[in-house]
């Protein structure tokens, strides 16, 4: 019978494993002598250089199979001279462990790792708890969860509802869940003209004229108000550039890039057309060739409340105190491709710290985020 499993010891020797996106650093490899020593069927599911972890306890194919869903790389550390303590040191102090990835997410994983061990060990369920562990949130994702959930499609593995330990709560422990995301993409504009002297700009096409101009067409024209269960759309242009030193000198070539968040009122399909007709408008109004190359990360989508989301709020009621808000905000996570394997929702610890310099985590809330995701598989299989 396998010993209960402190999320703290395991949250800092997490930490403690160099993990730096994609980079495995020995995380995977310690959950899954952790996971293989209480029972779990564990298999690495890697692709593309990407370290993936897959593990089940209990019947393939059970009509019931709860899982939960994490990542253990983490974003680099920036500054480390910066640092108050060793990113990678997982000290605590005052009751707060610092280092990268204490907050986003190695506590969340360490929590649901601790609770399915401790929850198979006093009750084993009539169904299967499934683990599904990648090294490849923080980067592109094309290999980690998306490889995972490819894998378990060939392999006859199904969750029937899954978790993702993703921090949710802004401020408080137990305040938000997520039952949702917004959709994510990215326009790269390259407009081409004819260079020139700016003295003489009749005798060139100048192709930041052009960019401004479609760059302001999209920031005047509103995608939407919000739909039932999300806010407003929003657009960003985040960089403009055209490397030009000379200031006498119309380049011929710019670019730009905008990021769209976009809700279920728009697909990345519907927004691509609606890029590409605003720079075709553009282009014929100025003579200047407006090239786009689309980046998609992820469509909007909304698991709708309902039983599922009911059961963990309950959860979190029970342990917390507080009864979450069932939100849509923020950015992607892996949510996104589970969305498409089975109803998924998230919900973690609070993640003000995630990414920045002196990341850490209140050590209470590792344990009360164990006794939630405890109670939930208590509850799913009741």
């Amino acid at each position: 019978m396998p010993s209960p499993v402190d999320p703290v010891a395991l949250t800092a020797d997490l930490v403690r494993c160099p993990s730096v996106t994609p980079t495995e650093g020995g995380a995977l490899v310690l959950l899954e002598a952790v996971l293989r020593d209480a029972g779990f069927t564990c298999t690495r599911v890697d692709r593309g250089g990407v370290p993936n972890l897959f593990a089940r306890w209990g019947t393939r194919g059970a009509n019931r199979s709860f899982g939960f869903n994490g990542h253990t790389d983490v974003v680099p550390v920036g500054d480390a001279a910066a640092w108050t303590q060793d990113p990678f040191g997982a000290r605590i102090v005052d009751g707060w462990m610092y280092g990268r990835g204490t907050t986003d997410m190695k506590s969340g994983v360490a929590a649901f790792v601790a609770a399915a061990v401790d929850f198979m060990r006093d009750t084993p369920p009539d169904g299967a708890v499934i683990l599904t562990i990648t090294g490849d949130e923080e980067g592109i994702g094309a290999d980690g969860t998306v490889a995972l959930l490819d894998w378990m499609a060939q392999s006859g593995e199904r969750m029937t509802h899954c978790l993702v330990g993703e921090p949710t709560c802004p401020t408080e422990m137990g305040e938000m869940m997520k039952i949702g995301r917004r959709g994510s993409m990215t326009a790269f504009v390259t407009a081409t003209g004819v260079q020139g002297h700016s003295a003489y700009p009749h005798r060139a096409k100048n192709p930041m004229s052009a960019l401004v101009r479609l760059l302001s067409r999209l920031e005047e024209s509103p995608l939407d108000a919000g739909s039932d269960h999300f806010d407003s759309s929003t657009l960003a242009i985040t960089t403009i550039d055209c490397g030009n030193p000379a200031n006498n000198v119309i380049p011929a070539r710019g670019q730009a890039t905008v990021n769209i968040r976009f809700n279920d009122l728009h697909s990345g399909a519907s927004l691509t057309q609606w890029l590409q007709d605003h720079a075709k408008a553009v282009a014929q109004d100025t003579g200047v060739q407006l090239d786009l190359r689309i980046q998609i990360s992820g469509e909007s989508f909304l698991t709708p409340p309902g039983d599922f989301s009911a059961l963990i709020a309950r959860a979190v009621q029970a342990e917390t105190g507080r009864v979450p808000v069932a939100s849509t905000s923020g950015g992607t996570s892996d949510a996104r491709f589970v969305k498409d394997h089975c109803p998924v929702v998230e919900f973690g610890l609070v993640g003000k710290t995630m990414h920045q310099v002196d990341e850490r985590v209140e050590v209470a809330q590792i344990h009360q985020l164990k006794a939630i995701y405890t109670r939930i598989l208590q509850d799913y299989f009741a």
